[in-house]
């Protein structure tokens, strides 16, 4: 057997399975976004229960959830039996999941459920099944066929659960006016959220520590500036105190080979005129798109009047975590 082969086949069949999910999308997809919008406005939560290893899909559906501002927990069947009804409320959306749509555990919690007034949104394959006529709305996630070869574990069918969950959060995104901004404040410990969360004043380098000297110079007097700030740029100050351009080491580098008397020339003819400037109000992620689409290392940091506030320099993101 092909190994390699037989992996692609299981992974095509996958894909198969989420092209018909995809487009048996339907009115069902809307109402259930409608639902939670009016509920999460209202402060109600999305509670997701499932059994087997759909409990493990809505855990991660779940997540996705709640780290993108819908309010969201998972409730377990079986816990729910034994006191974990209590985390319902009026006015919530239940997402149940179960593809056969006759998961017992399932079946048995959903008129329980329907006491607290709560909308049901059922995730599943089997349009008449049980669930189904026990919900709300409907979302299909009907599947030809599980990549299992026994067509019996659950794979493809899991998969375009997954799937579909996570459209349903994005969509939200969208839906509920969710901002970066809101994204960041539900991720602080992570290098996406300081990202999102710090300023460039934040991070940039200041006073000593950034190089600078004025138009006229010489090419040695603008590494002598960078030795002493220890950094590997240096600011090009014109007559009226704003940045007229930068020196880096990746210039030194790349004209001294060729001009032996570099070190005594004037920086300007050398600087890069009209840098990439960043402001300091930005946030942490715009320097992080900067360095990324224009491959650079150093970025200046300008204030209103275009003087030379700061600098950004790529090495120092790492250490404070950003990247």
């Amino acid at each position: 057997m092909n190994k390699v082969k037989r992996a692609k086949e299981i992974i095509d069949l996958e894909i198969e399975g989420l092209r018909k999910v995809r487009d048996s999308l339907n009115a069902g997809f809307s109402e259930a976004i409608d639902l939670i919008v009016a509920a999460t406005k209202s402060g109600g939560k999305v509670i997701v229960t499932g059994v087997g290893k759909n409990l493990h899909v809505g855990e991660k559906i779940s997540a996705t959830l709640a780290s993108t501002g819908t309010t969201s927990v998972i409730l377990n069947p079986t816990q729910a039996m034994h006191g974990d009804l209590g985390i319902v409320s009026a006015g919530d959306v239940v997402l149940a999941l179960s593809y056969s749509g006759e998961s017992e555990e399932l079946l048995a919690l959903i008129p329980l459920i329907r006491r607290f007034n709560v909308k049901v949104v059922a995730m599943t394959g089997v349009l008449e099944s049980t669930l189904a006529s026990l919900s709300d709305v409907i979302i299909p996630v009907t599947v030809d066929r599980e990549a299992c070869p026994f067509n019996m574990a659950p794979t493809t069918s899991t998969t375009a659960t997954l799937a579909v969950g996570d459209a349903l959060a994005m969509v939200l995104i969208e839906a509920r006016g969710f901002r970066v901004e809101d994204y960041a404040k539900l991720h602080p410990g992570g290098a996406i959220g300081r990202a999102l969360l710090l300023k460039v004043s934040d991070i940039m380098r200041k006073g000593d520590r950034v190089a600078s000297v004025p138009s006229g110079s010489k090419v040695k007097d603008a590494i002598l500036a960078m030795t002493r700030a220890r950094t590997g740029s240096a600011g090009i100050i014109d007559n009226n105190g704003r940045l007229a351009g930068i020196f880096t080491d990746g210039d030194l580098r790349r004209r001294l080979p060729d001009h032996p008397g570099l070190m005594d020339a004037p920086v300007d003819e050398c600087m890069t005129r009209n840098p990439i400037t960043v402001a300091e109000n930005c946030l942490a992620v715009d320097v992080l798109r900067i360095f990324e689409k224009h491959n650079i290392d150093d970025l200046p940091v300008v204030d209103a009047d275009g003087r030379l506030a700061g600098a950004v320099d790529i090495q120092d993101l790492p250490k404070l975590k950003i990247m």
